[in-house]
């Protein structure tokens, strides 16, 4: 996965069993890369020490800016998209609840249920 973020430190926000994946919000990410993230929820299938999936919310590139000050991007070996830039996504809960979505949308988990670790 090519463009996965480059997470140095990070500290967990929330957690989330959905199906076979625990989903792990992170905040106070410290990072290397180019555009700062506010926050980050990754993936990690049951059994593996990696995540498959990233759904961040990171500083809007310039030229997106005046849409808000957060792109909402997904990561993941086959896709990686801004699928939409906004203010809101950095406020903690709205970002999580539209992770979560995202993530079941994208890993066809739309019937499964979430639970709340943390």
């Amino acid at each position: 996965m090519e463009q996965r973020p480059s997470i140095k430190t990070a500290l967990p926000k929330h957690r989330y069993d959905i199906s076979d994946y625990s989903a792990t919000v992170l905040g106070d990410i410290d990072t290397d890369d180019p555009h700062p993230y506010r926050w980050i929820m990754a993936l990690v299938p049951m059994g593996s020490q990696e995540p498959s999936l990233y759904i961040c919310a990171q500083r809007a590139a310039p030229e997106r800016a005046s849409m808000g000050d957060y792109d909402l991007r997904v990561v993941s070996e086959a896709l990686t998209d801004v699928v939409d830039t906004a203010d809101r996504w950095g406020d903690l809960e709205i970002f999580t609840e539209q992770a979560l979505d995202l993530a079941c949308q994208v890993l066809g988990l739309k019937q499964e249920m979430v639970i709340k670790l943390m």
